[in-house]
């Protein structure tokens, strides 16, 4: 029945890492010992404090209907937040608070990109930036990087893929799925090509700020130069283990932050009341609060790392934030498994889960089609036993 529906639905691919967690949940419910390794969710409950400000909004009765671009209140907190911890000069007219980071991106790519402008995705990339951009009508530029160089972009790389047509660049830092971290040197450098190029505005994705274990983290915002044509994207979902409670902002130059609003009064208006008021709770809050949930995914990061090496053929660098490692598995590329020839990503992934009952996502939906990611956002010992399992299926 595709003919009936949308060119834009039928040209839309699915979300990988949504379609592999929900193929671990369906074998799971057949009676499989399927450990996934899929989704990027943190394996931590909401802290108590964050909660309590839950509560405390249902039994103030915020139940109405919330200002499109979020609570005023919860808009200077943001602000101060950016302050605090980015060196950030925001005000409440350019924060624009969405039903999660995805919004917020979805929203910037309908306000900001034409048909036909480029956008440029150093690869690897969230899986999500490639169709968010197809659907605004833009053409994806991805720019390839490689283990070797951290899977970090050039300035040599950014300059050569700049052309009349580039109206973007989208970028995490740290990164899903690598784990790599720009710090203020290379974005510096990168910041000085967009220099010669001052139409062209950057999208910074900093979801896993605080899941950083480079010990400092900059914003490309508050590089000089950079601060007006720069749109900074964050949330609570990661660093606060609050990915169901559907909160992310933006803090971007007013007359983008005013198009989002508009466009999100014509889409869902304002985001969840209750979700917003414990947003406060989480902003305003002293990072370090978070320090035992960082320290534990930094272990895990040293755990998983010493597995992967374990293993055969596998490639990966050592990630200094988010949760994922993004091995290289080209080694296996054209070989025979247990009767299962392996020709790509996409081929060793499936293997994995079949073979292993280990679910991962193949590298050829964030742009590099020679890894996998792994998410280590689950217990050491779940970890141990999957790398026991991908070793023996492997071997």
């Amino acid at each position: 029945m595709n003919h009936i529906l949308s060119d834009r639905i039928n040209e839309l691919s699915t979300s990988q890492t949504l379609a592999m967690a929900a193929l671990a949940r369906e074998l799971k419910a057949q009676g499989k010992d399927i450990i996934s390794l899929s989704l990027g969710e943190p394996d931590f409950n909401t802290p108590d404090f964050i909660k309590e400000a839950a509560k405390k909004a249902i039994d103030d009765n915020y139940s109405t209907y919330t200002p499109v671009d979020g609570y005023l209140d919860l808009k200077q907190a943001i602000c101060r937040k950016f302050k605090r911890d980015n060196n950030l000069d925001y005000q409440p007219a350019n924060i624009v608070v969405s039903t999660g980071a995805k919004q917020s991106l979805y929203n910037i790519a309908q306000v900001m990109i034409n048909p036909g402008d480029e956008v440029i995705l150093p690869a690897p990339f969230w899986v999500s930036y490639y169709e968010i951009i197809k659907m605004a009508g833009g053409i994806p530029v991805e720019v390839p990087t490689s283990i070797e160089t951290d899977f970090k972009i050039t300035p040599a790389q950014l300059e050569a893929a700049i052309t009349p047509s580039t109206k973007m660049i989208w970028y995490s830092s740290p990164c899903n799925p690598s784990g790599s971290v720009y710090n203020r040197a290379e974005l510096t450098a990168l910041a000085a090509v967009l220099e010669k190029h001052p139409n062209i505005f950057v999208v910074s994705d900093e979801i896993y700020e605080h899941i950083n274990f480079a010990g400092t983290f900059c914003s490309i915002a508050s590089i000089p130069g950079m601060f007006d044509r720069t749109i900074t994207v964050n949330g609570v979902a990661k660093a606060f283990a609050m990915t169901g409670w559907r909160i992310g902002y933006i803090g971007a130059p007013e007359f983008i932050a005013k198009a989002c609003t508009k466009m999100q009064g014509q889409v869902t208006s304002g985001a969840n009341s209750i979700a917003q008021r414990a947003t406060i709770a989480a902003v305003e809050a002293d990072p370090a609060v978070l320090k035992d949930m960082v320290k534990a995914f930094y272990n895990r990061r040293d755990l998983v790392a010493k597995l992967a090496q374990e293993i055969p053929g596998l490639k990966a660098n050592v990630p200094e934030g988010a949760f994922y490692l993004f091995p290289d598995v080209s080694y296996y590329f054209g070989k025979t498994l247990r009767g299962t020839l392996i020709n790509n990503a996409d081929d060793f992934s499936m293997y994995l889960l079949s073979e292993a009952n280990v679910a991962t996502v193949t590298g050829d939906a964030f742009g590099n089609p020679n890894c996998i990611r792994l998410s280590y956002a689950t217990s050491e010992d779940l970890l141990i036993e999957a790398f026991k399992r991908i070793k023996e299926a492997l071997s």
